[in-house]
């Protein structure tokens, strides 16, 4: 694991299933957008397209937040830095749509456009309220 967090940190990621933001950049022009995620020993894998997969290309340096809200009330609240690096590899994203997907709810053959990338945290932020 990493060590960019506490353990308690790395934990929430694995199990739960919240909506991450993911934080791009491209010509000093800052771009957030919601994606789905999985958590692995210090890497956040996505899958997306569009924007952020331009962005990510122009400028891999990335940023991640989530949240977890019971009743409008905050639990806990992460904030990642790190490097994203797209991974062209036709299997390897199929394997990630199968960790991804059914985790929101989605099948693991939705969205058969988007491009795998892999976010290795290089720093991050824990709160539990």
């Amino acid at each position: 694991m990493t060590n960019a967090l506490p353990d308690e940190a790395e934990t929430l990621l694995s199990e739960e299933s919240v909506m991450a933001h993911l934080a791009t950049s491209s010509n000093d022009h800052p771009h957030v957008a919601p994606v789905w995620y999985h958590y692995d020993d210090g890497v956040i894998s996505i899958l997306t397209g569009g924007r952020k997969l331009a962005n990510i290309r122009d400028n891999p340096r990335v940023a991640v937040s989530f949240q977890q809200d019971t009743d409008g009330k905050a639990e806990w609240m992460m904030t990642v830095q790190g490097t994203a690096t797209v991974i062209e590899d036709d299997e390897e994203t199929r394997a990630a749509a199968t960790r991804i997907n059914p985790r929101y709810g989605a099948g693991a053959t939705a969205y058969p456009e988007n491009t795998l990338v892999e976010i290795e945290i290089g720093s991050g932020t824990f709160t539990r309220y």
